[in-house]
């Protein structure tokens, strides 16, 4: 097994270094993988548009409201957990109340988190990540990276998404079962709680990418906003966004 995954990481490492670019720019942008990036970004782009969005409509078109909705209060009710201990590890107080809250209301009364009776009742939704628990404490972004399916996931964040897999409470459910279906299972829901709001911005990312005349840097510079604002209400860091030269 050490073996196997000692070979796994030393293949990665290969095909990073492969994509390695030096040009002033991607030094300049924290992107020194952006020829291995885009090519992944486009190929990213045809699976969007052959597969997410064909099932996006099928979703939001053919499925009643009532089964959609149940849907996704059932998976981000799921990932609520994860939510609660990123906040307590942000040292959030207000924000870990807020979702251990709006677990316990929509598991108990809510049907398992089926129907959401959280948001009417004032308690809005708001995740958290570990990978925003780490650029909370100051861990960079690292290098920019676009994963095959997943999209823009630097290190910080590729980790905070393997800690958030195993944080999440049915990784741990059934006691007995192998490691690698705890694993599964988890990361399915883990995946499956964001997928609604994915297929929603696809559109929105198509029409802001059209008017740009580089879509690539136009869709790092929002995934890179987005994160900033998660993180630190907006605040670039600098340590992983360092300005363009003049």
């Amino acid at each position: 097994m050490n073996r196997s995954v000692s070979g796994a990481i030393v293949a990665a490492c290969a095909v990073l270094l492969s994509g390695c670019a030096h040009s002033p720019e991607s030094i300049a942008a924290n992107d020194p993988f952006e020829p291995m990036n885009r090519a992944v970004y486009k190929f990213d782009q045809r699976v969007d548009r052959s597969v997410v969005v064909p099932l996006a409509g099928i979703y939001f078109y053919y499925l009643p409201p009532p089964v959609h909705h149940g849907i996704h209060n059932v998976f981000t009710n799921l990932d609520l957990p994860v939510t609660f201990a990123n906040d307590v590890l942000q040292l959030r107080p207000v924000a870990a109340v807020s979702a251990l809250s709006r677990f316990v209301l929509n598991s108990s009364l809510g049907l398992g988190g089926l129907v959401d009776l959280a948001t009417p009742a004032g308690i809005p939704y708001k995740p958290s990540d570990f990978g925003e628990t780490l650029g909370r404490y100051g861990v960079p972004e690292g290098p920019f990276l676009v994963l095959p399916i997943i999209g823009p996931d630097p290190p910080r964040d590729l980790a905070g998404d393997a800690v958030d897999v195993a944080m999440h409470p049915l990784f741990w459910l059934p006691p007995g079962a192998p490691f690698y279906e705890h694993a599964l299972v988890s990361t399915a829901i883990h995946a499956g709680a964001p997928f609604e709001a994915h297929a929603t911005h696809i559109v929105l990312r198509q029409e802001l990418e059209k008017g740009s005349v580089d879509p690539y840097v136009t869709m790092r510079s929002i995934y890179r906003q987005l994160r900033d604002e998660d993180i630190n209400g907006g605040v670039p860091d600098s340590k992983s966004n360092p300005p363009m030269p003049k």
